[in-house]
């Protein structure tokens, strides 16, 4: 775990969160996670989200935490491994770089039975899978947490269906658990590479989507969120401007906590974390940012304006549900859309709404 002092900004938008004090929220997906994970057969998990929604930092916070997840966490290692690093763009390679994150915990490097496997020449599809197997035998799961698995996937010529059969394998007789990261599900790569192994049905997906309002909170709250003791970086009114400029995206509230209190600490204005804001949210991709943008647009015109204008019947004295209330809202809509065209007039808006409540 990171120790020392908190920064006095806490907010992460330059890459992966590394700090677990700084890291909050998704409890439900860790949840998720843990008990596949611990579960009679260990299933593997394709964690799946748009860039810069939090995969990796998710990935690597359960890297550094799945030890306080688990009952009895000596049945298994755990370790975090990014794929876009060029020593893994070679099937050996991989192994050899799974092999050398293994090796890094103490239980594995003083045990021969675990580390002998491992330091075979050369640690080639077969001696890798002998090892896990090995391991299997030894009561030991290895679960591997691989960044930006669409990597492997683009490298058809090194990692083509006889290197995925093999890891469904050992998946297969509970030797090895995968946690994979992915903009979009593996088996949308698979098919545009036209792989066809089996390995790309195995799994269970985690869809990461913008965060959840008590989670909103818990960001702009850090570290007090997540540290006993510790104050809030950010005033309460400074974390509702940060909400009304970031709504509930994670990278997004980064950017807005981090001008929020970096304006605070060199005297800058409100207007200067707007604009500042403007030009750093452009580092989420505009399709991102243009679709979840969108989308709230026609949610608000289609659901939450015409709930609100069918509301105004219960005010009146109306007892209609939520449903009713849309499509009566609906209704008054066009009919205050044909008002302004010149087709009706408001009387005969009144008039509906009159009859409607059955007043006289």
């Amino acid at each position: 775990m990171t120790s020392g002092a908190l920064p006095a900004n806490p907010f992460v938008a330059a890459g992966m969160i590394e700090d677990p004090r700084l890291f909050v929220g998704r409890k439900d997906e860790l949840h998720a996670i843990a008990s596949r994970m611990s579960g009679v057969q260990p299933t593997s998990i394709n964690i799946v989200g748009d860039k810069r929604i939090g995969k990796s930092s998710l990935l690597y916070h359960y890297f550094l935490t799945w030890e306080q997840r688990v009952q009895d966490p000596s049945r298994y290692v755990v370790i975090y491994l990014s794929l876009q690093s060029a020593v893994c763009q070679q099937e050996e390679n991989f192994y050899l770089a799974v092999a050398r994150e293994l090796l890094k915990f103490s239980t594995v490097a003083t045990n021969p039975a675990l580390s002998d496997p491992l330091r075979v020449t050369p640690l080639d599809r077969a001696a890798f899978s002998d090892a896990i197997k090995e391991w299997k035998q030894q009561g030991i799961l290895p679960v591997l947490c691989l960044d930006d698995f669409k990597k492997v996937l683009d490298n058809k010529n090194e990692f083509n269906d006889d290197f995925y059969n093999n890891l469904r394998s050992l998946m297969d007789s509970s030797s090895l658990m995968l946690i994979m990261a992915s903009q979009q599900k593996l088996d949308v790569y698979s098919k545009k590479q036209q792989l066809t192994s089996d390995f790309f049905n195995l799994g269970h997906v985690i869809k990461l989507r913008e965060l959840k309002e008590e989670e909103v909170k818990d960001l702009l709250r850090l570290p007090a969120s997540t540290v006993s003791g510790a104050a809030p970086a950010l005033s309460m009114d400074e974390q509702r401007l940060s909400q009304q400029l970031a709504g509930s995206h994670p990278f997004l509230l980064q950017i807005a906590g981090g001008l929020v209190c970096e304006a605070r600490q060199h005297g800058y204005d409100e207007n200067w974390v707007k604009t500042r804001f403007a030009d750093e949210s452009r580092r989420l991709p505009k399709s991102n940012l243009g679709s979840r943008r969108w989308w709230h647009q026609v949610r608000w015109l289609v659901w939450d304006l015409p709930v609100r204008l069918g509301k105004i019947t219960k005010f009146i004295g109306g007892t209609v549900d939520d449903i009713t209330s849309w499509i009566m809202g609906l209704v008054i809509l066009l009919m205050l859309f044909l008002v302004l065209v010149g087709v009706l007039h408001w009387n005969e808006v009144w008039d509906f709404i009159r009859d409607q409540l059955g007043i006289k």
